[in-house]
This record gives C-alpha cells, structure tokens and sequence, in this order.
C-alpha cells in the first residue's frame, strides 16, 4: 500500500487552523504569528511534509539535499572538531526537512579542481563547505552556480557568505588571559598559512603581544603540521623554552601537554598550555586545559539558515557573520604574579 503524502489541509486539520495560514507560515509569508509560524513547521516536520516549492529566480525542483565538504585532511581523526560540527549541521538540516551529504575531498581531488558527482549532476541544493580549501577549489566550487556557504574559513571571495568563529579575538582574549596571570615569554604553536583560523588565531596572539610590549620570538612561533595540513606526530620545541604556550587548538594542545611530560617538564608548574575550541581533548587532558570555546552549534544553525534562504531566494545576501566564543578556565596555567615570579628577559 502506497502512503499517503502530506497536504497542508492535513497540517491544517490537525492544528485547527486554515491551510492558508499553513500556507503563509511554510512559505515564510506575513500574516502569521511567529509562534504559529513554529508550531506549524515542527507539526509539518513530525508528519513528514515535504515542501515543494521551486527556489525564487530559479527553474530547478529541489532536491531538498546539501552538501557539505570537507577536506579529508580535517576529519583524519574520529574525533576531529568537524565531526561535531557535521552532526550538527546534519541536525538542523533535518528540522528544515533537508537532508546532509557528506562529501569529504581527499588532497588529490582538492589539486586537481574535481568537484564531487553530487554537485556537477545537480543532486544538491546548495553546498556548506568546511574547514578550508584552496582559492582555486573554491573556484571550482562557486562554478556550480548553486548557493555556497562557507563555514570556519574564508577566502579571498568577498562575495560567499561565510560564518565565522571570531578567531582573532578568541586568541587575543586567552593571551590577554595568560599576560593577567603574570606570563611575558609566550609562545604560539600553529603552522601560519595552513588555515585561515589558524592565521586570525596567530594575529590575534600578537596583537596582544604588541598592546603589552613583548617582542614577538620568530624561535617561538612553532609549525604543527606539514605541507598538506597533516599534523605532526610530535612538536619541535625551542631549546630555550617561554613559560606558556598558546595553541591553535585543543588537539595540538593536548598533544604538547604530553610531549612535555615525557621531556620531564610539569604542566602547568614549569610551563603553561592554553588550547582552542573547547573539544574533547581540553577535558580529557591531565591537566585540563584553558581553552577558548568555540559555539559550534551556533555557528552550524547560522550557516543552515543561511542557507535555507539562499535556497529560497539567491539574491539573499548577509556577507559574513562572526560567533564570538568564551575563555574556559581549567587548570593548565600557572599564576605567576601570585608567587612573585620574575620571568627575566624575553
């Protein structure tokens, strides 16, 4: 027996209301309350309504798919950050009645320009993609010509709508944390040009290095991965070491916070780790680590909406929105200036 498709006179009927309102509040029109608005979406989701419309300027049914890239270089771990954020992303999707195509691009697609079979044969709506990718990649990918949204990096496009953790603050915060606490000998811990985050991390770093008068040490800004973004199995320390280190992310952090304990130091006696992201690696860690949490979940509701009304109208335009995270106190720095610690020459 074949199943019966949903109507909006059967939404109508099972909220009391007319299926012009039902109408109005699927199609995002006026005249409804936004709690009606609400309500009926969610009753439509629960009943499994499918919304067929065709987007605003366009001849193309929808496919009521997104794509969502990523370079395979950020999920090598089965922990790795973007996980969460596909989850999530996958999440809210469904609670717009769309559904989440992961498509993860290896290193040598990424050089070649050879863009997935799901966007070059039309099987998605749009594309959310993650993490970072190279200009001519994105090229590539804006060649489509279906909604794009890019999330935790951007380009040289000034054109792509882009949500953003607000990196450069987020670092300048937790250094600024780390000069409170008394420290002046700080190292960075993080391969400049690999990302965008990890550059706005850095400049945020020294800029609040520069408000305070310390000098930047070239011997204290470390590399973390190689050239294809894969980080290393273990840091190259300086021989002469900072009393803090901050690090691009928790991961990294993490992993710093034990190669220094089998190079015999204490973490945070001897040298402080403040990490990036709130992961799970800042609570597994001994100790725990000070972090800067990143509001994925907001970050990833930003990009669906975004793109939902991309879908829905391609002239929607909102440019770039930045998340703003929190400092997270743990246990992995040290207070100097409240055991008269004298930090000697930088």
């Amino acid at each position: 027996m074949i199943k019966k498709s949903v109507t909006m006179s059967d939404i109508a009927a099972e909220l009391g209301c007319s299926t012009v309102t039902v109408s109005k509040a699927l199609g995002d029109k006026d005249g409804v309350s936004d709690e009606l608005r609400q309500r009926i979406k969610q009753k439509a989701n629960e009943m499994g309504y499918r919304v067929s419309y065709i987007s605003k300027n366009s001849k193309e049914v929808l496919t009521y798919n997104i794509g969502v890239l990523v370079a395979k270089r950020f999920i090598s771990d089965a922990s790795a950050f973007y996980w969460v954020v596909y989850r999530y992303i996958v999440e809210l999707l469904q609670k717009q009645s769309y559904y989440g195509i992961l498509e993860v691009i290896s290193e040598k697609d990424e050089r070649a320009g050879i863009m997935p079979n799901s966007l070059t044969d039309k099987k998605v709506d749009g594309i959310i993609a993650l993490g970072q990718f190279s200009d001519q990649y994105v090229e590539n990918m804006l060649s489509v010509q279906i909604p794009v949204v890019f999330l935790d990096f951007y380009s040289s496009r000034s054109d792509v709508e882009t949500v953003l953790s607000d990196n450069f603050f987020g670092a300048y915060t937790i250094t600024n944390h780390l000069i409170d606490k008394g420290h002046r000998r700080i190292g960075f811990i993080g391969s400049i040009t690999a990302t965008s985050s990890i550059q706005d991390r850095y400049m945020g770093y020294y800029k609040s290095l520069l408000e305070h008068g310390i000098p930047l040490r070239d011997d204290w800004i470390i590399e973390d991965r190689d050239n294809e973004g894969l980080s290393f199995k273990s840091i190259r320390l300086p021989d002469e070491m900072p009393t803090a280190f901050v690090c691009n992310c928790d991961r990294i952090a993490y992993m710093v916070v034990n190669q220094l304990k089998t190079m015999g130091y204490r973490v945070p006696e001897d040298i402080s780790i403040v990490g990036y992201d709130n992961h799970i690696y800042s609570t597994i860690s001994n100790p725990r680590i000070t972090t800067m949490d990143v509001d994925s979940h907001r970050m990833s509701s930003e990009a669906v909406e975004i793109m939902v009304k991309k879908i829905r109208d391609n002239n929607y335009r909102c440019g770039r929105i930045l998340v703003t995270g929190k400092l997270v106190e743990r246990d992995s720095v040290r207070n100097l200036k409240t055991e008269g610690y004298k930090s000697g020459a930088f």
